[in-house]
């Protein structure tokens, strides 16, 4: 069969044939009275055995090794293959992630274009001086590739590096919302707090439904973070988790803050100083507990709360004791 004919049953060029000849990888058995190459069917067998070891990423000349060398063995071959393919797949998804990250962002032009690629290198950088400036910078430069604040803010462990990319996520708007909500979700304890620190810091309607459904999470770190943040925002599905913390010693100074904020509400006024006397009255209670329970019930208005006040102003122990007669004593003469 001569070349051309070979070329266009194999699907394998002319050219590529030739350069196998030349390779003295297949040869051609015979030559026709013109003097053209005509391939045997062993010839052809063997050119398919080289497009199939081609085609598993083996180079021309290991291609050779395998056909000529009896003793060759392809493990370590195939192993090495394997190593270069996840390489460059990690290479080709890195480059397909900066391109999903420009495009998202938008650009008008190539100097926007420019300008992401440079923002992009900055937050990766090895400086954390860097990465700081390039996050305090990114609102002013152009679009921003939100995704790609994100995903730096969940891995960023410079906390000053991370203060400067909530506060870049925070002037972006709420279109990081939702990638930083599957940040509560990662199974790394850090990562969660990283989120949900980012969310709160987002003034957004969205941020806000976000942190609603945070205070279900099983990680306490992300629904003390929500509770307060919630309770700043006067939003009444904070109190349990305000509550909790007080008894927990969590943050809990900040909690009852919290707290007597939102009982500047008067219809939550009562469902708070119910929630925190129902903790002393179900079950024995730590001093400790006792004494910040007294402490959250200062600024909590109405009946409810001073009766619970009273009731600890005569208990056992003698701080707690002194503490709620203090809180009577300011709640009967408050200072001017």
């Amino acid at each position: 069969m001569l070349i051309g004919e070979v070329a266009r049953r194999s699907g394998v060029s002319a050219r590529m044939l030739r350069h196998y000849d030349s390779l003295g990888l297949v040869r051609p058995s015979g030559r026709s009275g013109a003097g053209y190459r005509e391939y045997s069917s062993e010839d052809i067998r063997l050119i398919f055995q080289v497009e199939s070891l081609r085609s598993l990423g083996l180079s021309l000349r290991d291609v050779r090794r395998a056909l000529d060398d009896p003793g060759f063995t392809p493990s370590g071959l195939v192993d090495d293959l394997i190593s270069q393919t996840r390489r460059r797949i990690a290479s080709e998804m890195e480059l397909l992630t900066r391109l999903r990250r420009i495009g998202a962002a938008e650009p008008a032009d190539w100097e926007d274009v420019l300008q992401i690629v440079a923002l992009l290198q900055a937050l990766g950088s090895e400086s954390a001086g860097r990465r700081q400036l390039a996050a305090l910078s990114s609102v002013e430069e152009g679009p921003v590739p939100v995704e790609a604040l994100v995903e730096a803010a969940l891995s960023e462990t410079d906390p000053n590096v991370a203060g400067a990319l909530r506060w870049a996520l925070a002037q972006a708007g709420d279109g990081g919302v939702a990638l930083l909500g599957e940040g509560l979700g990662s199974p790394e304890a850090e990562v969660r707090e990283r989120a949900v620190k980012a969310i709160a810091e987002i003034p957004h309607a969205s941020s806000t439904a976000l942190l609603q459904d945070a205070l279900a999470n099983p990680d306490f770190v992300v629904r003390r973070y929500a509770a307060l943040t919630l309770g700043s925002r006067g939003v009444a599905d904070a109190v349990p988790t305000l509550v909790e913390m007080v008894v927990e010693g969590a943050n809990d100074v900040d909690a009852a803050d919290a707290l007597s904020a939102l009982a500047g509400d008067p219809a939550l006024a009562d469902q708070i100083a119910t929630r925190l006397v129902d903790t002393l009255v179900h079950g024995p209670v730590e001093s400790s507990v006792r004494r910040r329970l007294a402490q959250a019930l200062a600024d909590i208005p109405g009946s409810r709360a001073a009766r619970a006040l009273v009731d600890l102003s005569d208990d056992d122990d003698r701080a707690v004791a002194l503490t709620a007669t203090y809180i009577l004593q300011l709640r009967a003469d408050p200072p001017p």
